[in-house]
Parts: C-alpha cells; structure tokens; sequence
C-alpha cells in the first residue's frame, strides 16, 4: 500500500496557507481543489487544531483563522515561480495600465523572496516569453478603468461613468453600481445597474471615456453577475441554424462558433453538420457564414439564406 502521509503533510500545508488568503473558507471548497471526501478535509482540520493553529469554525458558514495568527513567509515551488511569469505576461496585456503597474509591484515582492537560484530560473524565463500586441482594450483617457471598477465592487461604491456608445456615437454620462466584471471574445464588460436608464446595462470598457469613484452607496442588493447574464442570454431571442461544413474547414471554427450560439455538431460522411441557436440572423451570423461560406451549406432557416444572398448582393453591386 502507498503511504499517503507525505501527499496528506502537502494538502495540509496548503488547506493552512488556504485559510490564509481568505477571510471564510468553505469545506466543500477545499474538498473541491484537494478532490477529496468532507470527511477527509475535517479530519484535517482537526489536525490542525491539534497542532496549535487557532481555525474558528462555525456550522453552514465555514473555517477561518483567528485575527492575528500567521505562518512566516512561505518558500515557492519552482513551478509556481515559473507560473509567475506566465501570470505577468497576461496582466500586461489583458489589464488596463493602473492595474498592470500594480501587478509590477507585487511581482518585484515576490521575487524579492525567492531563492538565488530561482531568480536566475525566472530571468531566463522572462527574456524568452513575449505577448503580441492586441487592439486596445482600453481608452487612453481612462487607464485605470478596471481598478476603480474593482473598488467600487469590492466597497459597494457608486462609479461615475463617461461612455461613448457604439451605435450613436454619442457620449454620456451616468451613475452606475457595477456588479461585475468579465472578459468575452477578446473584450472587457463590466455589468452595472445605470440610475439614468433605471436597469442593468452592459459596457465595454474601450468604449469608456472616463471612469471615477464616487462616495455614494449601492441602494440595491446585486444578485451575482452569473444570474444576470444568464437572464440576459434567456431574454434574447434566438433562431436554430444548420449548416452543413466541410471537414477539412470546420475545425478552423472552433474557437469562434461559441460567440455565435453553438449547440452541437454531428459527423456526415466528410462533412459536419452544426447546429447553432442564432441571437442575430440580420448582421451577426450572416456575415461570420460568409467567411468560409464557399466551403458550407445553410441547411436552415430560409431567412438566413436570403439574408446573406442580400449581402452578396450588395457586395457585388459596390465592385461593379
């Protein structure tokens, strides 16, 4: 039989240093990363406690260390030191300037605690890894979009917003309590509840023109920004589509198909047949078919069919 006392020391170690970085710590949380029993997570509890460390526990709340007990810095792994980088190189090009030069602090931090070894280890690292430039995610006139948003979630704080819509092009300015933040399709949103339009909204953040904190409270109780995306995605109207696509093409449009509703996909001979649920028929889905429509067929809906022979059309006319 294995001896399992070393793989139980390690997951100690770690549900320790867990209790650390937050403030509650739910069992089935822990049992979750360790994938491992309940029962297995409180006998470690338990083990702690008998060592010495002060856990406060309370029933259908979770764990959490009394106010002042710490362990002395701890050592990283040579992996976890090589995730770093990896860690820094995203932040520099998915976050907004004020965040990124935050993340550079931290970084100069940890590093400050790593062995000489690892040091060299993670400057051989850093000089070999680099991130491609990407289309702005962010306005110039707002560099540090995320941060306050961060803030102002974190202390239930009302932001004041100056946003440039897409459509009209006109700019305005509203009070909003942001509920979340997420990235989609190469893009940062952000979900808020706007006081001017009285309603949940949704904004990109390279469309902001200014973003500050304000002193003002949230006067509403946010559910959680998965609940309103989900209602959001149900109110939306959709339409099932069929193509038909080559083989040899449709692995090319994995990666993209999810912005456009895909459902499944099933083998035909040498072709796939794709089955999508459309939120946009008129602009979205047609214009994407046209992509690689030489290689596919639109099984159904007509609609679709006639609307991207319309394109075509309209295409054909402005080359004459």
């Amino acid at each position: 039989m294995l001896d399992e006392t070393p793989k139980r020391f390690d997951r100690i170690v770690a549900i320790l240093i867990q209790l650390q970085s937050k403030k509650i710590v739910k069992a089935q949380e822990l049992a979750d990363r360790f994938e491992c029993s309940l029962r297995t997570i409180y006998r470690d509890i338990r083990t702690l406690e008998a060592s010495g460390v002060p856990i406060y526990s309370e029933a259908g709340v979770g764990y959490a260390l009394m106010d002042g007990y710490r362990l002395p810095p701890v050592m990283f792994t040579r992996e976890e030191v090589s995730s770093f980088i990896a860690a820094e190189k995203l932040m520099q090009k998915f976050t907004d300037p004020s965040l990124g030069t935050h993340y550079a602090s931290a970084m100069y931090k940890l590093k400050s605690v790593l062995k000489s070894n690892d040091k060299d280890y993670l400057s051989n690292i850093e000089s070999r890894i680099l991130m491609q430039d990407a289309e702005p995610m962010f306005n110039d006139n707002s560099p540090n979009t995320l941060a306050v948003l961060f803030e102002g979630i974190a202390e239930k704080k009302q932001i004041l917003l100056t946003y440039k819509t897409f459509d009209k092009e006109e700019t305005t300015q509203r009070n909003l309590e942001p509920v979340g933040v997420f990235h989609d399709n190469n893009n940062w949103y952000f979900l808020g509840y706007c006081h001017l339009r009285k309603d949940y909204r949704q904004f990109r953040t390279d469309r902001i023109q200014g973003i500050k904190k304000t002193d003002v409270d949230f006067t509403i109780e946010h559910d959680s920004l998965e609940t309103y995306l989900a209602e959001n995605e149900k109110t939306i109207p959709t339409t099932k589509v069929r193509l038909l696509v080559q083989k040899k093409i449709a692995r090319y449009l994995a990666h993209e198909r999810k912005y456009h509703g895909f459902v499944s996909q099933k083998e035909i001979g040498d072709e796939i047949e794709m089955t999508f649920m459309s939120h946009s028929l008129q602009d979205g889905f047609p214009r994407w078919f046209l992509m690689f429509g030489d290689y596919a067929k639109i099984l159904e809906p007509e609609s679709l069919k006639t609307r991207v022979l319309e394109l075509l059309e309209i295409n054909k006319q402005r080359l004459l």
